[in-house]
């Protein structure tokens, strides 16, 4: 076993460092103490560290911040998403669903310090029960440590509770992260509305159903100064409806899941119930268009929308089956897709699931620089693998990767300043007298 570094200095050396919030790449290493990054850059080499430092050799990988990921469901518990999630890069989550009780609230908060490697963030819920009647103590709530507001994988589908709800938010200052979809519209859909669907017999969901929801709950931001972020977006309608909102001055943030930016309706090929969605995936200009709006940075964040589903849930007709896939394992290795088809650049993909995400939601986390936690990943962005689903950490195996060919080995990640997967719980380091012999 690897050698505890909990009380000692770490050097993690031989890296690439990309530092998402600005775009810059360098090669050097960063020195970790009291959880803290405390040096980065080309000077952080053996040559010039203490001789009892604990190195790390990176051996050319990158280095960067670890992935925050906006909502994943606790359906496996806490222990197995906290392993999932480290084994896919990924170092704070927003936990699903929202909870309304403020001692529940705190118990999440407390069981997440004591079991999960990872941070496990509480998100309160915007109604009573998640029934949509009722607005929640939002103030309690926000005491309790919940870090944003929402109803979760569904909308509010009462414009008063909704107006009132984003008026309880404004005046606390907290964020309201909304699922755009007019519930009554898309209803009886189960893939996306068009010429697919028609094929394949199936009852389609029309992309309208979200921009209707997303012009509402613009209005009522914009007559309440509350923060929102639209989450996720997935049509080119709402893409629109926020380049308007943006130009007209509104804060508004968005995002899409990786999901809709790396598959699309296609992909449920002969009824493949592991590419089930709600919203659904859509058609391939659509993606496209995803794409280039996290590129030119009108989508801020990209997330996982991690939701564990029993076999039993999936294994039905696709009409019946169940919506949700598995992906925080898959998060950067499907994200990496797109950097090697050149549609988007590597800092730019990782400024959307770090930086930008940390940025929005009043994070410390999910930046590169002297004073930010250290909450690392470690990947070699070319590493081939095929996926094979029953390798997933992941109590439930429902992902819609399985057998796909990806690019990104996760080597090591670390959360303050500790390993809680790869690194020097098995990786390559050297101490003490081989790190003195490497100074020679």
């Amino acid at each position: 076993m690897a050698p505890s570094t909990s009380h000692r200095p770490l050097s993690l050396v031989h890296a690439r460092l990309i530092d998402p919030e600005t775009g810059r790449e360098t090669r050097g290493g960063a020195l970790v103490e009291d959880g803290l990054i405390k040096a980065l850059g080309p000077e952080v080499i053996a040559q010039n560290l203490p001789s009892d430092m604990v190195l790390f050799d990176c051996r050319g990988d990158v280095l960067s911040p670890g992935l925050i990921d906006l909502r994943a469901s606790l359906g496996d518990g806490v222990a197995n998403i906290s392993a999932s999630a480290a084994a896919g890069g990924v170092t704070t989550i927003l936990a699903d669903p929202p909870l309304d009780d403020p001692a529940v609230v705190s118990l999440l908060v407390q069981c997440a310090r004591e079991k999960a490697g990872v941070r496990i963030l509480p998100v309160g819920a915007l109604s009573l029960g998640l029934d949509g009647r009722g607005i929640a103590e939002l103030g309690l709530l926000q005491e309790a440590g919940a870090v944003a507001f929402s109803e979760g994988r569904r909308s509010l589908a009462s414009s008063h509770i909704m107006r009132c709800a984003l008026s309880r938010a404004s005046d606390l200052d907290a964020l309201v992260v909304h699922f755009p979809q007019d519930r009554d519209l898309a209803a009886s859909g189960v893939m996306n509305d068009g010429e697919l669907a028609l094929r394949l017999g199936l009852v389609g969901a029309p992309r309208e159903a979200e921009s209707i929801a997303l012009f509402r709950n613009i209005s009522l931001a914009r007559m309440t100064g509350a923060r929102t972020c639209a989450a996720p977006v997935t049509t080119t309608l709402s893409l629109d409806l926020i380049t308007r909102a943006r130009a007209e001055g509104h804060d508004i943030s968005c995002a899409t899941t990786i999901n809709h930016l790396t598959l699309n309706e296609n992909d449920i090929g002969d009824y493949n119930a592991f590419a089930k969605f709600d919203p659904p995936l859509r058609r391939e200009e659509e993606r496209l268009a995803l794409v280039e709006a996290v590129a030119s940075g009108l989508i801020d964040m990209v997330f996982s929308d991690h939701d564990p589903q029993e076999e039993g849930a999936k294994d039905q007709p696709f009409s019946r089956a169940a919506c949700g896939a598995v992906g925080l394992e898959t998060l950067l290795a499907a994200g990496l897709r797109l950097v090697h088809a050149d549609l988007i650049s590597l800092p730019r993909l990782l400024r959307a699931m770090t930086s930008r995400p940390a940025e929005i939601l009043r994070l410390p986390q999910g930046r590169l620089k002297p004073g930010a936690p250290a909450d690392l990943i470690l990947f070699d962005p070319d590493e081939p693998f095929v996926l094979d689903r029953a390798d997933l950490k992941s109590r439930c195996k429902n992902t819609p990767f399985d057998r796909a060919r990806l690019q990104g080995a996760v080597r090591a990640t670390m959360v303050g300043g500790h390993f809680v997967h790869g690194g020097l719980l098995g990786g390559p380091f050297v101490d003490g007298v081989m790190a003195q012999m490497e100074r020679r």
